[in-house]
């Protein structure tokens, strides 16, 4: 284990401990993994009482996961604990980010992604060019589904 994923883990005991402390409670710790790929910087497994992270982002960001990434996922944990099933970033994450943890609830992070972003295949509409990944365009060449432009509505074309 690398000194930053030990810090990661420290992180989420010290969320854990603080959000106990806050809400009178005795969440326990949530297994932590560095499994979690793609774009994304992490999830959290409700049912599992699981949070996952991204290795390559969190290498190239770490002050980031530490503020906020880790803070993030927690508090969907603890808010599935007091709630149950509840909109992902509504009212009661929200409530847990900010009167918890003391942190902006924002639902995204702004990492450059460029380290972990697969193939893209470029489509167009009338209005502007797009970028679908891997995943979207094979399901665009099976005829599975279609993808529409959201300002101008229009489908999207495979670029020659």
């Amino acid at each position: 284990m690398s000194s930053l994923q030990s810090q990661v883990i420290a992180k989420v005991e010290s969320c854990i401990s603080h959000a106990n402390q806050r809400l009178q409670k005795r969440f326990a710790m949530p297994t932590v993994s560095f499994r979690q790929g793609g774009k994304i910087a992490g999830s959290a497994r409700l049912q599992g009482w699981e949070v996952r992270f991204n290795p390559v982002l969190l290498k190239e960001n770490p002050q980031a996961f530490l503020d906020e990434v880790i803070p993030h996922e927690v508090a969907h944990l603890i808010t599935f604990k007091l709630f149950g099933r509840v909109r992902p970033h509504g009212k009661e994450w929200q409530t847990i980010m900010t009167q918890v943890f003391g942190i902006p609830a924002r639902t995204t992070h702004s990492f450059d992604v460029s380290s972990v972003q697969g193939k893209t295949f470029s489509y167009q509409c009338q209005c502007s060019q797009h970028q679908l990944t891997v995943r979207r365009h094979n399901k665009v060449a099976r005829g599975q589904v279609s993808y529409h432009c959201r300002q101008c509505r229009q489908p999207l074309t495979l670029c020659a």
